[in-house]
């Protein structure tokens, strides 16, 4: 039996990684860059890499294919575009960047430590309302776990 640590170490093999700092390098030198952030709403909401796509892993593969109605346009039509896909630590991505490459993606990549590794390298991270969110905050939304602490619908605080 494999584990899920085991699939994304197979993953790892065919997949290209790219760290933060090179992700701020691609975003600069390539304006087509499309940033692909595969967490879930809640996750996004918190915080995300600003002008990044939310497509949450649970829908990709829909999304990248026209007859389904979780289908998106600009992500079909992105099948030669450079795209770097992003998640909390980098496992969902490198997953998701496999699967996109077995769907005919042909310069996908994951971003390898995910927002962990880009919030340390203190990149700026952005929540809903399109405000900087502390890297201390997002800190401790990262050890919370999976969308343990969401963000109240009225307001721009936290709670449990």
């Amino acid at each position: 039996m494999k584990t899920f640590k085991d699939i994304v170490d197979e993953a790892r093999e065919e997949v290209k990684e790219v760290f933060p700092w090179d992700v701020e390098e691609r975003k600069a030198e390539n304006e087509n860059l499309l940033l692909l952030d595969i967490r879930e709403e809640c996750e996004y909401a918190a915080y995300h890499v600003q002008h990044s796509m939310l497509i949450p892993r649970g829908i990709l593969e829909t999304a990248c294919e026209e007859e389904y109605e979780d289908s998106v346009p600009e992500l079909i039509d992105s099948r030669d575009r450079e795209i770097i896909v992003i998640c909390r630590s980098g496992n969902r991505s490198i997953l998701a960047a496999q699967t996109m490459q077995w769907m005919g993606y042909q310069n996908v990549a994951s971003m390898k430590t995910g927002l962990r590794g880009w919030n340390d390298y203190e990149l700026p991270l952005i929540n809903r309302f399109q405000e900087v969110v502390d890297p201390d905050t997002v800190d401790e939304l990262l050890n919370a776990g999976f969308c343990s602490t969401l963000m109240h619908p009225d307001r721009r605080t936290f709670q449990s």
